[in-house]
């Protein structure tokens, strides 16, 4: 079912097989990319939700959207929906930096990730979200 929005709904197992998908058809740097953001994902926060929105756009949730995760042919964008308000002392945000909301990490072929910075701003963006979890 599409709303009106262009958002397909479908379960998190469905949106799962659909990134599982994206991942195997791009079968070069940035299909390994999105694998292994999508395993520090998962990492930082074990209870996300994965969706998959506006017609092929892996989305990463807990209590509202926390990233999507866009594949170019250059660039793998993780846009976090609330970046602006997030804290980056490590200066992972490189992109979308003008916005009042957004904010937005281009990864290009052969960047390395600060797994544990990566993980840091995952777990705030949930933390913004509303989430009473434990860590």
């Amino acid at each position: 079912m599409v709303s009106s929005k262009g958002s397909s709904k479908q379960t998190s197992g469905e949106a799962s097989q659909l990134i599982d998908r994206r991942i195997t058809e791009l079968a070069d740097w940035r299909g390994a990319m999105l694998a292994r953001v999508r395993d520090l994902i998962k990492q930082a926060d074990p209870e996300v939700v994965e969706e998959w929105k506006w017609r092929g756009v892996p989305v990463w949730s807990h209590a509202g959207i926390i990233c999507t995760g866009e594949t170019y042919k250059a660039a793998v964008k993780l846009t976090f929906a609330k970046g602006a308000s997030l804290p980056d002392p490590n200066g992972l945000f490189n992109a979308s930096l003008d916005g009042n909301a957004r904010r937005a990490i281009d990864i290009h072929e052969g960047d390395e990730i600060d797994e544990a910075a990566f993980k840091a701003l995952i777990r705030a963006a949930v933390a913004l979200n509303g989430s009473k979890k434990k860590r």
